[in-house]
């Protein structure tokens, strides 16, 4: 019998009286109401957590960024050396009586 396929008469059969249940249909329709209309459905849930994750990610990552910013940052007021070197590269800054060359990578 398990390996025996079942026709569709026999599937309608099985099926039919079930659908006659007023209980099965109460089921069914709340199943429906739940998942696709209610305020709460299904649909929109799944969706949320998807942003919510996305949105965890990235707070992960920003906390990384303060975090090696905050090191940068006390690195810079540590020494007098540091700060310079930080403003020549980031701002080109130089001295009076330099020149100053910049080369670009492409």
């Amino acid at each position: 019998m398990y390996g025996e396929k079942m026709s569709w008469k026999e599937k309608i059969n099985i099926v039919l009286p079930l659908l006659r249940n007023k209980y099965v249909i109460t089921g069914l329709v709340f199943i429906v109401w739940i998942g696709f209309f209610d305020q709460n459905n299904l649909v929109d849930r799944f969706s949320l957590n998807k942003r919510i994750n996305d949105l965890e990610k990235q707070r992960e990552h920003y906390k990384a960024q303060i975090e090696d910013n905050v090191s940068r940052m006390e690195e810079l007021k540590g020494s007098h050396e540091n700060l310079e070197k930080f403003a020549r590269e980031q701002y080109l800054m130089k001295k009076p009586d330099e020149e100053l060359f910049i080369v670009l990578e492409e």
